[in-house]
C-alpha cells in the first residue's frame, strides 16, 4: 500500500489537506471519503486498509476550517463551500487515477455533502455509499434552537451553538476517548452560520433528493442517537434511483465504520461495490 499527502487551494485559496491510500498493483475504483462534522479524514484509516486489500484506492480530504485545513474551526459561510472545494479534488483525483470509477463514501455530514453532489454533479461519480446522513434535523435539536441560530448567525456567526456528544458516535469506549482526545477532532461548539447553512443544505436535500438517480448504497446504525435513522429511509425513499439499497445495522451507533462489529459494514459495502463493478 502506497499513502500519499498534501495540500492543494480551493475556490477560496484555503489550504485544504488530503491524503490517499492506493493498491500497490491497479486499481478497481476510487472510494472518496467525505468525512462528518468536525472530525478529519484521517479518522477513516482503518477503512482505507480494508479497501486498499481488496484493491481500491482511498482518497480523503479535510473540509475547510476542518482537521488540517486552513480555516476556522467548525465555520463557514456558506455550505456551496464543501462541495466546491470537493469538486476541485474530485479533478486532481481524475489527473491521478485517470478512467477509474470514482464511488463517494459520504458519512453524516458528508452524506449530505455526497447528497448534493449526486444532485448538482451526477456526472462526477459513478455512484455513493451514504452512512448516517444528516438529511432531516436530529431531534435533539429543537425548532427554538433553530430560531435562535439563524438570529445570532446574523451578528455573531462565529458563535458556538450546539455540542456534539461524543458518547454517541460509537458503543466503544476506546473509539470515543480516541475521539476526545484526536487535536485534530473540533470538540468545542458549532458556530451558529455552520449550523445554519446545514439547516439549509438539509431543507434543500430533501426537495431535491428525487433527483439523484445514481446507483446508491445507504447505510445507518438503528440505535443512533445523532442522526436519527429516519433520515436515511427518507432519503432512500425520495432517490429516483433504479438501483438504491438500504441497510439498517442493529444496536449499532451512529459512526457505524468505528462500531463493534463494522466488519459487516465493510464486507456489505465490499459486496455492493463488486456487484456495481462486474
Amino acid at each position: 500500500m502506497k499513502h500519499q499527502d498534501g495540500f492543494f487551494s480551493n475556490q477560496k485559496k484555503q489550504s485544504i489537506y488530503y491524503q490517499n491510500w492506493v493498491p500497490d498493483e491497479s486499481s478497481r475504483a476510487v472510494l472518496l471519503v467525505a468525512h462528518g462534522l468536525n472530525e478529519h479524514c484521517g479518522r477513516y484509516q482503518h477503512l482505507a486498509e480494508y479497501f486498499v486489500n481488496e484493491g481500491y484506492a482511498i482518497y480523503g480530504f479535510d473540509y475547510p476550517g476542518h482537521g488540517k485545513s486552513e480555516g476556522t474551526r467548525s465555520y463557514i459561510k456558506d455550505f456551496s463551500e464543501f462541495n466546491e472545494t470537493l469538486l476541485i479534488y474530485i479533478e486532481k483525483i481524475k489527473e491521478w487515477q485517470p478512467n477509474l470509477p470514482i464511488f463517494i463514501v459520504g458519512h453524516s455530514m458528508g452524506g449530505l455533502v455526497g447528497a448534493h453532489l449526486l444532485i448538482d454533479h451526477p456526472e462526477q461519480v459513478a455512484g455513493a455509499i451514504l452512512s448516517g446522513s444528516l438529511i432531516l434535523v436530529p431531534d435533539n435539536i429543537s425548532p427554538i434552537t433553530i430560531i435562535i441560530g439563524k438570529i445570532i448567525s446574523t451578528v455573531l456567526p462565529k458563535l458556538g451553538l450546539v455540542k456534539i456528544d461524543s458518547n454517541g458516535i460509537s458503543r466503544d469506549p476506546q473509539v470515543v476517548q480516541n475521539y476526545v482526545n484526536d487535536p485534530l477532532v473540533f470538540t468545542g461548539k458549532v458556530t451558529t452560520q455552520l449550523s445554519v447553512e446545514i439547516n439549509k443544505a438539509m431543507e434543500r436535500a430533501c426537495i431535491h433528493a428525487n433527483h439523484i438517480n445514481l446507483p446508491v448504497l445507504i447505510l445507518h446504525g438503528a440505535a443512533d442517537t445523532l442522526d436519527d435513522p429516519a433520515s436515511s429511509q427518507f432519503l432512500f425513499d425520495q432517490v429516483s434511483s433504479a438501483d438504491k439499497k438500504l441497510i439498517f445495522y442493529d444496536d449499532f451507533y451512529h459512526e457505524i465504520y468505528n462500531e463493534p462489529g463494522h466488519e459487516e459494514v465493510f464486507e456489505d459495502i465490499l459486496s455492493w461495490l463488486q456487484n456495481r463493478l462486474t
